[in-house]
């Protein structure tokens, strides 16, 4: 409204020009008065002197306008003028009802900005941000406690607590987390983003003391393994115990001296015989499950390269042929895309598939359909995985819960570390093992890759 009443007011200074101009013309060239066109002269010089400074002074308040807007200004008032007529009353108000919009908008932001600075100081997780020059950004008074740095400018501060620990931050990617020990009581978890504002590239990292959380940890998996470990000796060291007692009674029963030799009637060397084979026996299963703990807890770290699947695929195929003819079960394979890679290591991920399908032609023994598949192919998220897939009798609710706990089995033979070892290779790819079981329809084992 006021832009077009300002056109208008122009419109109607220029065609009054236009009139003085052409009465001048009609009172020199028609009726031959000089007097009048030079009466008429000075008005027109009026007229234009007027008109440029309306123009000028218009032009003026909306850069100054302009300006305010660019360089955040709206402390402006733009109503001193008004009483020069209609459009500049119209054009000030339009203005002045901006500006207050704007003060309006900006005053919003302000309580937003400081409602989120009053929240970030509040939690109990460490927040800095830096940009690509270090500068630091904001940091809130969790970091300062965790990192026990008071004056933080810079990230390169960092490096007061240990260089190794500001060479780390930095070499951090986004999504990328970080596990680290300061000292003996503080052990940090960080995670890094990346994000732009006002044109530049910053860094926004959380601090997370995880020690107490670690200690839980340990904690529980000591009294796991305890009882474990208690178990599993207990089960060796009675039986060995109450058959040496049992051997002492047949040694002072069954044995007696004759002509300065010992002689043992023909049951009780049985007897012996027999007590010590079970000695025997028990001591290999107890160095075993020794044995078993030992490669549990020393699995190597992965060395991964990009491999193909289907040709992983085609080793266990060729690898369990044998065996798999044996118990006249068919492995079938299904890879999408055909071309699918997987960056991990490949004699880890091959020897995880190897013990997952060899666990499932134990499990199809007495089933009908005697079928194993291996699939392969990608989330929607694009994360690959692999999946192992049988249709014997499935596993058990109750069994489901502890099937990758340390020693745990449901197989009369079976040692209970080959799952365990699979999903801590698993972890250790920063990926998982999983399985979900139908009883008497299917079991699935799958393999999900970070990348």
């Amino acid at each position: 409204m006021a832009y077009k009443s300002a056109i208008g007011h122009i419109i109607t200074r220029v065609l009054l020009i236009l009139l003085t101009i052409l009465s001048g013309a009609y009172l020199l060239f028609k009726l031959n008065i000089i007097f009048g066109p030079v009466l008429l002269l000075g008005i027109l010089i009026l007229q234009v002197f007027e008109l440029i400074k309306y123009n000028q002074r218009t032009n003026e308040k909306i850069t100054r306008f302009l300006e305010s807007i660019q360089y955040a200004d709206f402390t402006s008032s733009f109503s001193h003028d008004s009483q020069l007529g209609g459009s500049y009353r119209q054009l000030n108000q339009a203005f002045n009802k901006v500006m207050d919009e704007f003060k309006k908008t900006r005053a919003e932001k302000e309580e937003q900005v400081l409602f989120l600075r009053i929240i970030i100081q509040h939690i109990n997780i460490g927040i800095i941000s830096y940009n690509t020059t270090g500068k630091i950004g904001l940091v809130n008074n969790a970091a300062k406690h965790l990192l026990q740095i008071t004056q933080f400018k810079d990230i390169h501060d960092l490096k007061k607590i240990s260089p190794e620990f500001l060479e780390q931050i930095l070499s951090l990617k986004t999504g990328e987390d970080l596990s680290t020990k300061i000292n003996g009581s503080l052990h940090l978890n960080v995670r890094c983003t990346e994000l732009k504002m006002g044109g530049k590239q910053w860094f926004l990292l959380s601090f997370q003391d995880i020690s107490a959380a670690l200690k839980q940890q340990e904690l529980d998996a000591w009294q796991n393994l305890t009882k474990v470990l208690r178990h599993e000796i207990m089960n060796s060291i009675t039986p060995i115990a109450t058959l040496v007692n049992s051997l002492q009674t047949i040694l002072e029963e069954d044995v007696y001296i004759e002509g300065g030799k010992h002689i043992i009637l023909d049951d009780g060397f049985e007897d012996l015989q027999e007590g010590l084979q079970t000695i025997s026996g028990r001591s290999r299963g107890l160095v075993g499950f020794v044995n078993a703990y030992r490669d549990y807890t020393s699995i190597p770290k992965p060395e991964k390269s990009y491999f193909s699947v289907q040709a992983l695929f085609e080793d266990i195929s060729t690898l369990l042929k044998e065996s798999l003819e044996q118990n006249q079960i068919q492995l079938i394979s299904e890879v999408i895309p055909q071309e699918l890679c997987i960056h991990a290591d490949r004699e880890q991920v091959l020897m995880i598939l190897i013990n997952l399908v060899k666990n499932a032609r134990e499990a199809l023994e007495k089933s009908n359909n005697k079928v194993v598949q291996l699939k392969a192919g990608k989330t929607m998220s694009n994360h690959p995985f692999i999946q192992v897939v049988d249709f014997g009798p499935g596993i058990q609710p109750a069994s489901l819960e502890n099937i990758f706990v340390p020693f745990f089995t449901t197989k009369n033979q079976g040692s209970g570390i080959g799952l365990a070892i699979s999903r801590q290779i698993m972890n250790m790819h920063r990926g998982n093992l999983e399985v979900q079981s139908l009883p008497n329809k299917e079991t699935v084992f799958t393999l999900r890759f970070e990348s």
